[in-house]
């Protein structure tokens, strides 16, 4: 059996990542994606919309994701790789590079990003929408 682990926020989820974890789920059998916590965004200056709880009750649900793991520091990968003998550890091609020094305890493949679309731009352009009609008006 070949096990894949990815690591990310995966807030607002969209089609990019629903390809995103098709295309690791095609890698192998099992696919282990670590969802990073609200306190490791803080660590990382990120903010994101869903808490933990949500964001991991989203990919639980993804029909190619076998187990979610919480992501609570930068260090854990190593300990995670080892602990689940995983095979190939994979992560979007913005990371490239970033995660070579793995390469000594599996395959490191970096998976390009999905055109067109990201949560970062999906955060700015609702930042400019217009709001809502009050619907109590009516």
């Amino acid at each position: 059996m070949k096990t894949i682990i990815t690591y990310g926020t995966f807030d607002l989820f969209h089609y990019g990542h629903v390809r995103l974890l098709a295309r690791l789920k095609q890698l192998g059998d099992k696919l282990i994606v670590c969802v990073s916590t609200d306190e490791f965004n803080a660590q990382k200056g990120k903010a994101a919309f869903f808490s933990y709880q949500q964001r991991a009750e989203i990919l639980a649900a993804c029909r190619y994701v076998d187990l979610v793991l919480s992501e609570t520091h930068w260090g854990q990968k190593v300990t995670d790789i080892e602990k689940y003998s995983v095979d190939i550890f994979a992560i979007g091609d913005d990371w490239r590079g970033h995660f070579d020094h793995l390469q000594h305890l599996c395959e490191v493949i970096y998976l390009p990003r999905t055109d067109e679309i990201s949560t970062t731009e999906i955060k700015n352009d609702l930042a400019f929408l217009p709001p809502f009609p009050d619907a109590s008006n009516d």
